[in-house]
């Protein structure tokens, strides 16, 4: 299977938006489809083997709209440019429509009102309540202003659907050849007894107001995608090559990896490399979040996009193009933003039926009025009230205006977040399970101890020392790295090794000059049955110390005991004591023992500790407390992580961890920072009330405005709501939607002492 994300064109409301998914499910070889009608995208799960993305344009297409792939892998400044080129286009072609209907609909309403009120007003001109000439001043509105009504409601019909459009076109032309009738044919009104009235207004500033709406509604939706646009217009435009010892200026499009590139200060990093020559500090605030500059020297990595501070340093390119960091964290905001949220499964439902039910209704509230009062202009008021009053959009636009807005925010924050329903699901966590190395430490482990069951005598300690280096070298484990680093300090020369087999969460094994050297935790000495004792004082006390113990074993016995320290991150203890305020249980799960484990639990705080974990254990111990009844997130970094980051409900990556806890994880926190997690949760929690306000004013805006419009208050009050107040309710209630979504904007971190 294959994803591909497409860009759509045409849709005026959530119906649309579902008829454009039943189309492409529709297609031979189409597994799943989501369109998302706040970003208009449509994110499509597909077997290449029996459809492609051409295919499936060309459904869209029939259907009635348009769509194109998305430029996903390689976002470009200079596409971002075209987009809004075309954005702004259609802009300026509805911003026309809107001055021209606005102009034309005064002239008509002042010319409606001694028709509407019954009264004579002596400075409006006679000839501004003749019929025929708002009849031609209604034209141009109905038929050019709102032709995209008619061509979209056309589009629906054809494909047996109903949307938005056809209650506008419906509610519209009734008001329109209603009025029609007392235009061509007064005599015949006045000889039944009628007044020959007109609605020409009502069609007229109906949809004026509607436009409005909708030229207020792009302008918002405009701001719901800024997270994007941020994103891509901080992408360097240039770069600055050293070749053949010359500085050349090429297009960011053309840096190859490999390629070295010489940066000045104030300036944008143009891609991700490492460091060859010279420091700098770098601001990497826009990419993790992180305002403090971060220091860099030779053999460090960049990040494209960051801005160089201080001092002027050359690079070399190791990820271009699709592979850059800021390349991805886009394709992470555009899939996210794609996705739904399973909040919004009631909405989809409702909007389902929702227009041809507003259909019915109508007609009903028509045969209704027209049997029992007899009166033919109560029944057509009453039925374009209702037809106008109701609209979808605000349903369709709840959730992901919402979505788009809150992951974007993530971005700015450093949070990655995959999708709407980890998004959502954030809220819900009730524990979190926090891997030790890397996560709630530095990951940057040290030898703080080496103790040898003789001491120093005959050099053994310096020999020891180098049959452990030698065969750790083989290893990739952050315990490995710091043995290694700590013989290079002791300028120890390694030698080579055979065999060498690396065992997950016990140990390392091989053949050095011609000896058996394992290294490992206490327990696999056990397991090997190699005894212990000669040094468990010593492991004791490192073991109150919070050190790691790993012991040295040639042949099979005890030779010597390291003792290893992995400095807490400044930040883990508040961010710690800020996740149990907010009512979570925080669990430590490590590999480690658990004497050291507890050490470190009780210095940030934590009271439940899960020690002594196997790589292989970790998924199942997050499976057992999700059978605890508890809504689980896992944070980690490593490899052996990440099957528990996508056994939990959500998973949580470390960002400066390894790609496939990464790929593994539904949140990626970019900085490394634990603070990350409690802002993704606060995050969640605010967006998740932004969605549940949105929902509330849609359903209570459609559950009181229709019963309202079809005249229930009437036989009451003798109170009927005039087609035109209905058309401005409806244009205004998607507004306000977006308006609400775009108080996420404002989101910012609290900080919990």
């Amino acid at each position: 299977m294959e994803n591909t994300t497409l860009k759509l064109r045409g849709m005026s409301c959530a119906s649309c938006a579902r008829g454009i998914e039943e189309a492409i499910r529709e297609v031979n070889g189409v597994n799943e489809c989501i369109v998302n009608f706040g970003a208009e995208l449509a994110t499509v799960e597909y077997d290449p083997s029996k459809t492609d993305v051409t295919v499936i344009q060309q459904a869209v297409d029939e259907a009635g709209y348009s769509a194109y792939p998305l430029q996903q892998q390689n976002p470009t400044a200079q596409q971002d440019e075209a987009e809004k080129r075309r954005q702004s286009k259609e802009t300026n072609e509805l911003t026309r429509k809107v001055i021209v209907a606005s102009i034309l609909s005064g002239i008509i309403v002042i010319g409606s009102i001694p028709m509407m009120t019954g009264l004579h007003v002596p400075f409006i001109p006679m000839w501004l309540h003749n019929p025929w000439l708002q009849l031609v001043l209604t034209i141009p509105i109905q038929f050019w202003c709102g032709l995209s009504f008619y061509s979209n409601a056309w589009k629906a019909f054809k494909r047996h659907a109903a949307t938005m459009d056809t209650l506008v076109v419906l509610g519209t032309s009734a008001a329109f050849i209603y009025s029609l009738f007392p235009t061509f044919f007064p005599n015949f009104f006045i000889s039944q007894g009628l007044r020959p009235d007109v609605y020409y207004e009502a069609a007229a500033v109906i949809i004026a107001l509607i436009l409005v709406g909708k030229l207020l509604e792009s302008r918002a939706k405009k701001q719901t995608g800024e997270a994007i646009r941020k994103l891509i217009g901080l992408q360097a435009k240039t770069a600055r090559l050293i070749r053949n010892g010359q500085e050349i200026d090429i297009p960011i499009e053309e840096v190859q990896i490999g390629d070295v590139i010489l940066v000045r200060p104030g300036e944008k990093i143009p891609v991700d490399g490492e460091v060859v020559d010279g420091t700098s500090t770098i601001d990497e605030s826009m990419v993790t979040g992180e305002s403090v500059p971060v220091k860099k020297q030779q053999g460090d990595e960049v990040i494209g996009a960051t801005i160089n501070k201080t001092g002027s340093f050359k690079f070399q390119a190791t990820r271009v193009g699709k592979d850059t960091v800021l390349a991805q964290i886009v394709q992470l905001v555009q899939q996210a933003q794609g996705s739904r949220a399973p909040i919004q499964r009631l909405a989809d439902s409702v909007t389902g039926w929702f227009v041809p039910a507003v259909i019915a209704i109508a007609l009903l509230t028509f045969m209704i009025w027209f049997n029992i009062m007899g009166n033919l202009t109560l029944a057509l008021i009453t039925t374009v009230g209702v037809l106008i009053i109701a609209c979808p959009c605000a349903l369709g636009l709840a959730t992901p205006t919402s979505v788009m807005v809150g992951t974007g925010k993530g971005a700015e924050n450093g949070i990655l977040i995959k999708g709407a329903d980890s998004l959502e699901l954030a809220h819900k966590i009730k524990t979190i399970v926090l891997d030790k190395t890397g996560t709630i430490t530095q990951g940057k482990p040290t030898v703080t101890d080496f103790v040898t069951t003789d001491g120093t005598a005959n050099g053994n300690e310096i020999k020891l020392l180098q049959l452990a280096a030698s065969l750790e070298r083989n290893s990739e484990h952050p315990l490995a790295e710091a043995v290694v680093r700590y013989a290079q300090t002791q300028e120890v020369g390694l030698v080579s090794v055979e065999n060498f087999e690396a065992i997950a969460g016990s140990g390392v094994q091989g053949i050095v000059d011609n000896h058996l050297i394992q290294i490992g935790t206490q327990r696999w000495m056990s397991e090997l049955n190699v005894k212990t004792q000669v040094l468990e004082k010593e492991k004791e006390r490192l073991e109150y110390l919070g050190k790691t113990a790993i012991y040295i074993a040639i042949d099979g016995k005890i030779q010597g005991l390291m003792g290893i320290s992995d400095a807490v991150k400044p930040t883990s203890t508040q961010a710690i004591k800020a996740l149990q305020k907010l009512g979570l249980e925080v669990v430590m799960l490590t590999g480690d023992n658990r004497r050291t484990a507890e050490t470190i639990a009780r210095e940030v705080g934590i009271k439940r500790v899960l020690a002594e974990v196997r790589p292989d254990q970790k998924a199942d111990t997050v499976r057992k407390l999700q059978r605890e009844g508890k809504i689980v997130a896992m944070v980690g970094d490593g490899i052996n992580d990440a099957p528990a980051l996508a056994q939990a409900d959500v998973g949580i990556a470390i960002g400066t961890g390894t790609d496939v806890a990464i790929a593994a994880s539904d949140i990626t926190l970019i900085s490394g920072d634990l603070q990350g997690v409690v802002t993704a949760i606060q995050l969640s929690n605010a967006t998740i009330r932004n969605i549940r306000q949105n929902l509330f004013f849609a359903f209570i805006y459609n559950v009181a405005g229709i019963p309202i419009a079809a005249g229930i208050l009437f036989p009451i009050f003798g109170w009927l709501l005039n087609p035109i107040i209905a058309g401005a309710a409806m244009a205004f209630s998607s507004v306000s939607v977006l308006t609400n979504a775009l108080r996420l904007r404002n989101f910012r971190p609290k900080v919990i002492a």
